[in-house]
């Protein structure tokens, strides 16, 4: 599987934006999805995860309750949806699979990494 996200861009603190990740071939269901944010100078870190089946969802403790994390089979696609957005969510997101997973992910554990979209948060 090939993967492509996309849906960055620059938004104020407060605002909302949604990623998507478009997957390439017929075995985007069997992997568990990822999206992962990086800073300059900073190393890769765990955002949100669901697993294969999109029955359980993961956050790291400073995203929770402000996005979400989907998945759409049929359109071999993931998603995160991301609302009341601060400064420091700034960075290049990216998506990243991996085969069989759940939805705790880990940056060192994906099969198979998209290029990322930077979300630029303004104060």
């Amino acid at each position: 599987v090939q993967l492509q996200a996309s849906g960055g861009g620059l938004v104020q603190a407060g605002g909302s934006l949604k990623l998507s990740c478009a997957a390439s071939g017929r075995t985007f269901s069997s992997y568990g999805m990822g999206w992962f944010r990086q800073v300059p100078g900073k190393e890769r870190v765990f955002v949100a995860g669901i697993n294969r089946f999109g029955s359980t969802t993961y956050y790291t403790d400073s995203v929770k309750g402000r996005f979400t994390i989907s998945r759409d089979d049929v359109k071999n696609t993931a998603y995160l949806q991301m609302n009341s957005l601060k400064p420091e969510d700034t960075g290049v997101y990216y998506c990243a699979g991996k085969l069989y997973g759940t939805s705790r992910l880990s940056e060192d554990g994906m099969d198979v990494w998209g290029k990322g979209t930077l979300v630029t948060v303004s104060s």
